[in-house]
């Protein structure tokens, strides 16, 4: 009869083995992040308009991280202050889809050319790109399975999903036109403008980050979980930012294509994602005030920086 002592140590004997190639593998790994990283920083470095994109990105996930840090003192934000909040961003969103991408994307367009060079020619390419900037958007809502705040759970493999993750896919989708924003806006080097156009977003990041912890609080998370996944949502910004730059910078022709498709993204998040959440527990006056006050300010920021 076997002792039952051998089969232990017996058993025991790979783990060393298995613990030591986990090592090895995590090293690896370690190892691989680590070159990807260094290079992904010297290409940045290299770059003037990537790196001033990453910084305006990184101010922009900064105001994000800021605007949710309430949550840790406070028990709960009013839902008329929440819906007045996602009609400020929605004002800042739009005004920068006018004001900083699709007017700089028409001059652009006229300037290198696109199909002639003309008005109709301008408007043809800046509002295909609006529409594909929108297409894509819903492909990715569509695809990609996700949470909304208020209407539930949607994508083709949602069920299989924790519900905590369906949230980061959610927050990820709706910042992701607002980092590729600021980046095609740094691509068009147009200084002042593209800083006008990443301090709007940041102004805006603010209440969006307060808006995202407390509805993560509301969900059933804890402070702390509501506070760091929120803070997390905003290192979304800064990697649209250097994809947008990286992309349209090196291509005159692309600089119109790029400037409408954010501009279209990010019309699809407004229209889609914030206005329906904001007028859908009955406070549309307060959100619509909110969105005109948010409008306005972007209007104010690009025109005096621009």
């Amino acid at each position: 009869m076997n002792d039952p002592r051998q089969i232990t140590v017996a058993d025991a004997g790979p783990k060393p083995a298995r613990a030591m190639r986990e090592r090895i593998g995590f090293a690896i790994v370690a190892a691989g992040a680590l070159v990807v990283l260094t290079q992904f920083w010297t290409f940045v470095r290299g770059d003037p308009l990537v790196w001033n994109a990453l910084l305006g990105g990184s101010v922009a996930a900064l105001a994000t991280a800021l605007g949710t840090l309430p949550v840790l003192f406070s028990q709960k934000l009013p839902e008329r202050l929440q819906d007045t909040l996602f009609g400020f961003g929605a004002g800042v969103m739009l005004a920068a889809s006018a004001f900083s991408l699709i007017i700089p994307g028409l001059e652009a367009a006229k300037t290198v050319g696109v199909f002639g060079g003309g008005n109709w020619a301008a408007g043809g390419v800046i509002g295909s790109a609006i529409l594909l900037g929108g297409a894509v958007l819903m492909l990715m809502d569509r695809v990609l399975p996700h949470e909304h705040f208020i209407k539930g759970r949607e994508g083709q493999t949602a069920k299989q999903l924790r519900r905590t993750w369906l949230f980061v896919f959610a927050i990820a989708l709706h910042n992701v036109p607002e980092g590729l924003a600021i980046g095609v806006g740094y691509a068009a080097n147009n200084g002042l403008r593209a800083d006008a156009l990443a301090t709007g977003i940041a102004i805006q990041d603010v209440p969006e980050g307060l808006v995202v912890a407390v509805a993560l609080l509301a969900a059933g998370y804890s402070r702390v979980f509501a506070v760091l996944i929120g803070m997390a949502s905003g290192l979304v910004e800064p990697l649209g930012a250097v994809l947008g730059a990286a992309v349209v910078g090196h291509s005159a022709m692309l600089l119109p294509w790029g400037l409408g498709f954010a501009a279209g993204a990010m019309l699809f998040v407004i229209s889609h994602e914030i206005i329906p959440e904001s007028h859908r527990k009955g406070h549309e006056a307060f959100a619509t005030n909110g969105l005109m006050v948010g409008f306005v300010l972007m209007m104010l920021l690009d025109t005096a920086l621009g």
